[in-house]
């Protein structure tokens, strides 16, 4: 099937499709039994990540048992900083752990030098992916914001506040500048290889977007996945690109107006009658079941899809989760989901 004539893309273009389709974010993971058993194969996590034999079989897995409509290469945003020369690991129970960056000199130990060398790994995986898919289901390539991505560049992993992240930007903005525009141009460049290598559209995860105040979510979050959406239409114009800016609430607009993307993924916290009012004008829109909900099912679950299809199904719509699904998810919960958006 060519392209452009996927359910998934049709609706990334802009087109109410005749039914809604449906991916989760971290839909290859923790909830199912055949990943756990493949991870355990792995040699820590970086190894799945890097070894496109497991991470081939890990994004299929999702796919084999519920058929999303689209499917989502598996990686992580921190391979980008690994990328760079940043020293990445993580620990089992704890997530993820970096050398954390401490001042702008610091910086000089990172560059681009083996950039696709090094992620050469994801760009066999979809490669991959591209021939091993079934043939109506769309293949997303994805990256971390560089708030997002340099938040635990300089924090050293997780952080409840990015107290020095933060701090490093309101006191020192112009080096600050200097590590976002570092991660800007890596992630534009590792996205258009993605699309090179066979993803049909993007998804740019900022995460940790909902942290700041307005004057520097436009200068920390908007202005950076602006200028990296920018560089991949400037290679790629016809390829979709979706940007999940977690968190920024009525800032929502905004994003969509001028962030240049296509879609934008919202959060378990906006009301979908008002997104539709004031988001899905401007873009599709994808979203935004709470995970937790999915886990509870029953009458909640049942009321919360019905919500979200009642609200948005009438423009530009792809359905998925507010933020990534939980281990715990129980199985026949995505199964019932499934079959309440596909009536």
């Amino acid at each position: 099937m060519k392209t452009e004539n996927k359910l998934m893309i049709r609706a990334l273009k802009g087109e109410k499709t005749e039914r809604t389709p449906i991916w989760l974010m971290r839909q290859a993971g923790r909830f199912l039994p055949e990943y756990r058993k493949t991870r355990a194969s792995a040699n820590g996590f970086l190894d799945l990540c890097y070894t496109p034999d497991l991470a081939v079989e890990v994004t299929l897995q999702p796919i084999r048992r519920f058929g999303f409509d689209a499917s989502i290469m598996f990686s992580d945003i921190l391979v980008i900083p690994h990328a760079l020369g940043q020293k990445v690991w993580f620990e089992e129970g704890v997530g993820p752990k970096l050398e954390g960056l401490n001042s702008i000199e610091d910086l000089s130990n990172l560059n681009m030098d083996n950039l696709h060398e090094h992620l050469a790994p994801m760009y066999e995986t979809l490669g991959r992916l591209k021939e091993e898919l079934p043939k109506e289901t769309t293949l997303i390539g994805f990256a971390g914001a560089p708030w997002t991505v340099a938040s635990y560049m300089i924090e050293g992993g997780s952080s409840k506040d990015y107290a020095k992240a933060k701090t490093w930007a309101y006191s020192k903005p112009e080096e600050f500048d200097q590590i976002i525009n570092l991660v800007v141009e890596a992630t534009t460049k590792y996205l258009i290889k993605q699309i090179e290598s066979g993803a049909e559209t993007v998804q740019i995860f900022d995460s940790w977007a909902g942290v700041w105040p307005e004057f520097a979510l436009r200068r920390w979050c908007l202005e950076p996945c602006k200028q990296i959406i920018a560089g991949i239409k400037s290679v790629c114009p016809n390829v979709p690109v979706i940007l999940f800016p977690r968190g920024v609430g009525d800032s929502y607009p905004v994003f969509a107006k001028e962030s240049g993307a296509d879609a934008l993924g919202l959060d378990t916290t906006l009301s979908t009658s008002w997104a539709r009012d004031n988001i899905q004008s401007h873009v599709t829109v994808q979203g935004n079941l709470d995970p937790l909900v999915l886990v509870a099912g029953g009458d909640i679950l049942e009321k919360s899809i019905e919500t979200i299809m009642n609200d948005l199904s009438g423009g530009p719509f792809i359905f998925n989760l507010g933020h990534g699904i939980v281990p715990q998810t129980p199985i026949e919960n995505v199964e019932k989901m499934l079959k309440l958006v596909r009536g």
